[in-house]
């Protein structure tokens, strides 16, 4: 299974966005892929080729961007280290390392609170 194509429907409009002129590097399950700046994490995304983006708790179903405007939630990844971000909702960042979400979340250990070194979002290190 591959996570990106050589052929993509979503490309930036040259002249469109200024932003979008510069690529930065970003990692996408461990793979290096160079996008343009200055759009969401989910724009990016597409634009590399990426249209699979989480798997559906239940049948692991693949999933990825439908509204790009933060009400579906069908793109949810982790993005450094925080899981459940939507991804069109947040600016790409050179650096940024994401991963597809693959089913549920884990729940925070039992007894857990906000006075642990770990924040909740990470508590299994994911």
């Amino acid at each position: 299974m591959t996570t990106q194509s050589t052929h993509t429907l979503f490309k930036p409009l040259p002249g469109v966005q200024g932003a979008a002129a510069t690529n930065v590097a970003i990692w996408f399950n461990d793979q290096p892929l160079s996008v343009p700046g200055g759009c969401s994490v989910a724009a990016a995304l597409l634009a590399a080729g990426v249209s699979r983006f989480r798997a559906t708790p239940v049948s692991g179903a693949p999933r990825g961007p439908f509204c790009m405007m933060g009400a579906c939630f069908e793109c949810l990844v982790e993005i450094d280290g925080m899981p459940s971000r939507q991804a069109c909702m947040v600016e790409v960042k050179a650096g940024m390392r994401i991963r597809s979400q693959e089913g549920a979340r884990d729940l925070p250990p039992f007894g857990a609170s906000a006075a642990t070194d770990a924040p909740l979002e990470n508590a299994h290190d994911r």
